[in-house]
């Protein structure tokens, strides 16, 4: 089945467009509600996946946050400056260099988070669960499919 044509591709239609949109403009509201934390969206969105564990080595990160590995290290840089995050070599592999949060990083990304939480129920006001669960959903269905779709043969 084919939903898109020239007939209903635009960008206020486009899956893609919409969800880029969407991401650009809650990143512009989340900076400032960290701004007195000395924190960017981005760099907690680092914090928290490392406190997840999605992020546990640079590369890792990098690929969990879909940034540049050159990005992600100098992120890292300030983080660590900062004293949010330490770089520890593996005991495993010392090649490998493995990111932990501080106990200053884990309290502002446990502080931020709580934030988010804020944001993101004031955002959804009007949204019923059933609404919010299912629109959770197909994103993560449309996350898996994307993941592991062979290159477009467009």
């Amino acid at each position: 089945m084919s939903f898109y044509d020239t007939t209903n591709l635009y960008p206020d239609s486009s899956i893609g467009y919409l969800v880029r949109v969407c991401n650009q403009l809650g990143m512009a509201q989340l900076d400032r509600v960290f701004a007195d934390e000395g924190l960017t969206a981005v760099q907690w969105s680092a914090l928290i996946s490392i406190h997840f564990g999605r992020g546990p080595t640079c590369a890792a990160l990098a690929r969990d946050l879909a940034h540049d590995k050159g990005a992600m290290t100098r992120m890292i840089d300030t983080l660590e400056q900062k004293g949010l995050v330490r770089r520890l070599r593996d005991d495993d592999d010392r090649r490998v260099i493995q990111l932990s949060l501080t106990p200053a990083g884990e309290a502002a990304a446990m502080r931020c988070r709580e934030r988010v939480i804020a944001c993101w129920n004031e955002w959804l006001t009007g949204w019923s669960h059933d609404e919010i669960t299912t629109f959770i959903a197909q994103l993560q269905r449309l996350r898996t499919t994307l993941e592991s779709a062979a290159p477009c043969a467009a």
